[in-house]
């Protein structure tokens, strides 16, 4: 496994949004996503996102290499599923019990109108408890976009890994600036101490958007053989 060493001193991006990168500020972004949802999946297809295309395949190799259940009966949650596009990639390479949920709603029904997903929730989010999702409840989380400046904490890696079942995995995405302002490497080594879930690869500097990104798979340990989880 291979994690992103945290870098001596941030580059001078990294610099202007360390002060805001661990505070979420949805009403920053509400407006954006709310008054874009119809023309979102056009305006990031022109710009070239890589995010959920790579997410999906990781997805496929996840299932192939170590989960015995073929994929069309893998159960999936996309967390932060925005309009869909990750799910429609899922779709594509065979997935079909998908869940999604997103926190603005009118992203959300756009995904709904993909037909993708067994069901799709709105005013979801990742920054507080996912009371709607049970724990163990799926064999793979994706979570493509979401950990991003001013949306979710790192700290939302702990609920997805409470709504994995054991031995099942996470895919997140992080963009570098953020991965870097948030020492979200930080985050992954105290909820591995805490055996809450437990580095399995890293893409590294990988294409995403407008900047590169870091793609992670983690597994969720069995409990039954995991250390005795620490109060963070």
């Amino acid at each position: 496994m291979k994690i992103p060493g945290q870098r001596s001193a941030l580059n001078q991006t990294a610099r202007r949004k360390a002060s805001h990168a661990l505070d979420t500020d949805v009403g920053y972004l509400a407006q954006f996503y709310r008054d874009g949802a119809d023309t979102y999946d056009l305006n990031v297809g022109r710009q070239g996102y890589y995010g959920p295309i790579v997410v999906a395949e990781l997805a496929a190799v996840i299932q192939t290499a170590y989960l015995a259940n073929e994929r069309a009966v893998i159960t999936i949650l996309d967390a932060g599923c925005g309009t869909g596009l990750v799910g429609l990639q899922l779709e594509r390479l065979g997935f079909r019990l998908i869940d999604g949920f997103d926190l603005f709603e009118e992203m959300a029904e756009k995904a709904r109108q993909t037909r993708t997903y067994r069901q799709v929730q709105g005013d979801v989010d990742l920054n507080g408890p996912l009371s709607d999702y049970c724990n163990a409840s799926y064999d793979i989380t994706v979570c493509c976009g979401v950990f991003t400046h001013r949306l979710v904490r790192p700290d939302g890696l702990r609920e997805l890994a409470r709504v994995t079942r054991p031995n099942g995995f996470i895919i997140a995405s992080t963009r570098k600036s953020y991965a870097e302002a948030t020492c979200f490497d930080g985050e992954v080594r105290r909820l591995q101490d805490a055996g809450v879930l437990m580095p399995a690869h890293c893409l590294s500097d990988a294409r995403y958007y407008d900047e590169d990104a870091h793609y992670w798979v983690f597994q969720v340990p069995d409990k039954a053989s995991a250390p005795t989880e620490e109060r963070l």
